[in-house]
This record gives structure tokens, C-alpha cells and sequence, in this order.
């Protein structure tokens, strides 16, 4: 099994791969980024706030801050995902407000930003999510999204209203929690704009209070700030997919899988073509092609300067475009973004830049009461749940029936005794140890194979009769996912109002675990 390179970090290690361990604050505090215009970079993103329709009082003045010479950031940043996405796209906000909060001083303000993948154009990623109601009936949420387009290309569209609109008639929670879900989407959506657009004022209906300010790399004021970086890239495009596979080979030497890899002649550049397709470039000689046509580094260069939205960075590069705009202090990252970061600390030299700290983003499993019922009864976690559902219930109703042949108990009592003849045989002959080590092995392996069993039936059965285990694994295990990864966080105000909101903001940074909603 591969090594994990998230779970290493989070323990201190990957130091051959990131610049910055694991909770490096005063290290990346005491750095500087004097090269950053900070007047440009707030006017800019003033700009974008205004065209969004989301230029508060509150947003002005954190704007003033990040325009001090000495102001720093926390980044975080997602795909726009539908009614905001996964649980984690809205806790990886949080996380980034919060962690600003405790590093914010009067001489060195810190704001927290947060980047929205305008550019991504994998619509499979971003159309749909899933709701689960006071009924416990899972809803999902399917929009049509054009494949191939940069979403914050796409238009918000009418019918898409619609079936949010109906989702919500059809949601079974108090009247008043969902009424205000409602104004919530429709602040965001009766506006208008791309379908980025919509995401952005639903991420700062729900945290630019906190101090949260959104960021669309596609607005065209953004996109300038950023040209100069794409445009030496553009001047030596293959040296950093040559740094992405340099460090791929040497994770896989170090039993780690890579995350990136870049074939022959595959850059970390975008290119939005007439038709509206966003295509990766390739080097083919002294050109560059897509699967349509081919460029010169001037033609690129060109459109760089009349519409630079239209050239935009892959995965390898979108971090180092990102610090190269921003003064980042540290970068909110999940699990997998570590992976990436591990492969991309040498493509930051490239652009006269240092890897910012990676922070491991906050986590949060909601419990809401039935659940933390539920699991009281059956004396487990929501992430043990989560690893093994049918071995839990199974396990809590062995001990209810003083079922003790499925006990860890009685497996180590019989390793112990398997042990103890395997050592009697050695003694009355040395020959058959190997023999006797191997019977003893298969022997445990096989009856703690039949206790797993056994549990599963166990489990099977009560689910049947109560339907235990399908209501956990609906709240923890949606679609057979983790909720994190596949729950929409408007799920719990729908059903609680703002506490879940109110909870998730009074949390320190970093912090993960399961929270119980009141």
C-alpha cells in the first residue's frame, strides 16, 4: 500500500517534499513579500466585489487592510460546486477565516481569501449535489452543466433556479429554516452572472461576515494581475512539468503515488479557444498545439494582453499563480492538496517564489441529534462508522446478546493459545516450527474471518428489522461517501437554522473531529 502523503505532513513529515513542515506559523510569519503590489491587488479584487454585487462595508475594510505594505494571507479555494458543494468547500472557508483571525495584528493584518476555480472546466465535478432532509430522504441535486467550458463562462440559468426552487418545496424541514435557505440562494442567484458568480455570493452570504473575502481568477481586473506570471511561463513552459515529474519519480522511489503527472510535452497551461473549449497546450517543437490548432509563444503572448482571462494555469501551476498575485501567509489546503504540494515546491523557484505553508484544512462530521443518539446506543464514533458500518452495529449487538464468539477477546485468547502449542511443538521438535507458525496464522486469520462474518449477518439482520445501519450510513455515508466529501452544508441550516454556522465559526483553526448540532 502506498504511503499516505497527507497523513505524514499532518504528523510532521514530507520534509523532503514541502518547503515548510506541518505548522510552521512563526516561520511564515516572519517572512515578507515586498514584491507584491498590495494597492493593485485590493483594487482589483474591489473591482471584482463590486461587479459581484458584494462590496459591503465589511469587505471594504478588509480590503483597506490587505492594501497595508505589510498585510499577509491565508488562501483557501474550491471548484463552484452546486449550492456550494461538498461540506468541506464551506469548512475549508471557515478554516481560512478563522486562522486569519488568530494571526491578524494592527502592523501585519492578515486576511483570509478565498479562490474560486472559475477556470475548471470539469462540469461532472461541479453539477450536482446532495441533501439530506428532516425525513431522511436524500436529495440530489443535478444541474446541466456544459462540459468542457470554464464555469465562470457559463451563464446562471433560469430552469437551474428553478430546480434548486424545487428541491427546496420538496425538503422536509421546519418552514422557517428553509425560507431562509431560500433568500440565501436567491441573494446569490437574482443577480445573475456565471455560474461561478452564483457560488461566490453563496460562499459570502455564508462567511464573508467572518471576514472571508471571494476571489474569481476570471475577472478580468484578477486576470491582468496574474499575466506577467503565465507570461514567464509561457517563455520556458516545459520547466515546470519537468519539476512535477522530477519529484513524482522520486515519491514513487519513497513508496508515495503521485498525484500530477505531466506526459511529453505537456505544459501546465490552458488555453480557452474560439469555441469556448478550455484545451491544455503541448510544446511540439518551437509551437504549441491543442487538439485543434497550433500557436506561437508571440500569438499566446498576444492574447495574454488583450484578454487574459483566456490562458490559465493547470494544477501544477494554479498554486504558484496564485502566490505569485498574493501575499500568502498560508494555504488551506485537504488531504489530497498536500499530495499536490508535495510534487510542486520546485515549481515555485521558477517564478523567484517560496512555497508558502501548507495548513491542513479544518474537518468537521456533523452529528446531528438522531445520529448522536444512535451512536451512543451503539457505543461508536460517526468515523468508525464510516470505516466499518455493518461491523459496528454488528459488534454492538454481539455484546447486547453476550455473543462472545465474535469478540477481540476471545480471538487473543485463541492466539494465545495457538501461541503457546505452537511453542510446545517447537520443543518437542524444532523442524515442525514453520509448519506450526503457519497453521497458527491461517487459523486466526480464518476464524477472525468468520467473526466479520458473523457481525455482518448480525448486522444485516437488524437492519431489516429496524433499519439501524441505513439511517447512520444516509447521515455519515451518503451515496457510500464520507459526508464531508459528499453532503451540501446548506443540509444542516435547512434542518438547525444558523447554529451549525455559528458552530463551525467559533471553532479554532485546523481543529477536526465530530460536532454535535444541539
Amino acid at each position: 500500500m502506498a504511503r499516505n502523503a497527507g497523513a505524514e505532513y499532518r504528523k510532521g513529515g514530507l520534509l523532503d517534499y514541502v518547503r515548510l513542515p506541518a505548522g510552521a506559523l512563526e516561520t511564515a510569519q516572519a517572512e515578507t513579500r515586498p514584491d507584491i503590489d498590495r494597492v493593485a491587488l485590493a483594487d482589483a479584487l474591489r473591482a471584482y466585489h463590486r461587479d459581484l454585487g458584494t462590496l459591503t462595508p465589511t469587505v471594504e475594510a478588509h480590503l483597506t487592510r490587505l492594501a497595508h505594505p505589510a498585510s499577509r494571507v491565508v488562501v483557501t479555494g474550491q471548484q463552484a460546486g452546486a449550492l456550494t458543494g461538498p461540506a468541506y468547500s464551506v469548512h475549508k472557508g471557515a478554516d481560512a477565516a478563522l486562522l486569519a483571525r488568530q494571526l491578524d495584528t494592527e502592523d501585519s493584518p492578515v486576511a483570509a481569501v478565498y479562490w474560486i476555480a472559475s477556470q475548471d472546466h470539469d462540469a461532472a465535478e461541479v453539477a450536482g449535489t446532495s441533501l439530506l432532509d428532516a425525513g431522511e430522504r436524500l436529495h440530489r441535486l443535478t444541474l446541466d452543466v456544459p462540459e468542457g467550458v470554464p464555469v465562470g463562462r457559463v451563464p446562471w440559468r433560469p430552469e437551474w433556479t428553478a430546480q434548486v426552487h424545487a428541491l427546496l418545496d420538496a425538503f422536509d424541514a421546519p418552514a422557517e429554516h428553509v425560507a431562509a435557505v431560500r433568500a440565501r440562494f436567491d441573494r446569490a442567484a437574482q443577480v445573475g452572472g456565471s455560474y461561478a458568480d452564483v457560488f461566490a455570493r453563496l460562499i459570502h452570504g455564508l462567511l464573508g461576515g467572518a471576514g472571508l473575502l471571494v476571489l474569481d481568477p476570471m475577472h478580468p481586473a484578477l486576470a491582468r494581475l496574474m499575466a506577467p506570471t503565465l507570461a514567464r511561463e509561457l517563455n520556458d513552459p516545459l520547466a515546470s512539468s519537468r519539476a512535477i515529474e522530477a519529484a513524482a519519480a522520486r515519491m514513487i522511489a519513497d513508496g508515495f503515488e503521485p498525484q500530477l503527472r505531466r506526459p511529453d510535452g505537456a505544459t501546465n497551461l490552458f488555453i480557452e479557444e474560439d469555441d469556448g473549449q478550455r484545451r491544455l497546450l503541448r510544446v511540439d517543437g518551437q509551437t504549441f498545439v491543442t487538439a485543434t490548432r497550433r500557436y506561437t509563444c508571440a500569438e499566446l503572448l498576444a492574447l495574454l494582453d488583450t484578454d487574459p482571462t483566456r490562458l490559465t494555469p493547470a494544477a501544477g501551476l494554479r498554486p504558484a499563480v496564485q502566490d505569485a498575485l498574493l501575499p500568502t501567509l498560508a494555504f488551506v489546503v485537504g488531504p489530497g492538496e498536500i499530495a499536490y504540494g508535495a510534487q510542486l515546491r520546485d515549481v515555485y523557484p521558477l517564478h523567484g517564489l517560496r512555497q508558502p505553508l501548507l495548513w491542513p484544512r479544518l474537518s468537521v462530521t456533523w452529528r446531528e441529534p438522531n445520529v448522536t443518539r444512535l451512536l451512543g446506543r451503539l457505543h461508536a464514533t460517526a468515523a468508525q462508522v464510516q470505516a466499518d458500518p455493518d461491523g459496528v452495529l454488528g459488534r454492538a449487538l454481539a455484546a447486547e446478546r453476550h455473543a462472545g464468539a465474535v469478540t477481540a477477546d476471545r480471538l487473543d485468547a485463541l492466539t494465545a493459545s495457538l501461541d503457546a502449542i505452537t511453542a510446545e511443538i517447537a520443543d518437542l521438535d524444532p523442524t515442525l516450527v514453520g509448519a506450526a507458525a503457519r497453521t497458527r496464522t491461517r487459523t486466526v486469520a480464518r476464524v477472525a474471518h468468520l467473526q466479520r462474518l458473523a457481525e455482518r449477518a448480525l448486522a444485516r439482520a437488524e437492519n431489516d428489522r429496524s433499519g439501524q445501519l441505513t439511517r447512520l450510513t444516509v447521515h455519515l455515508l451518503p451515496n457510500g461517501t464520507p459526508q464531508e466529501r459528499e453532503m451540501n452544508f446548506l443540509t444542516y441550516l435547512l434542518k438547525h437554522g444558523d447554529t451549525p454556522l455559528r458552530q463551525l465559526l467559533a471553532l479554532p483553526a485546523g481543529w477536526q473531529g465530530e460536532l454535535d448540532i444541539p
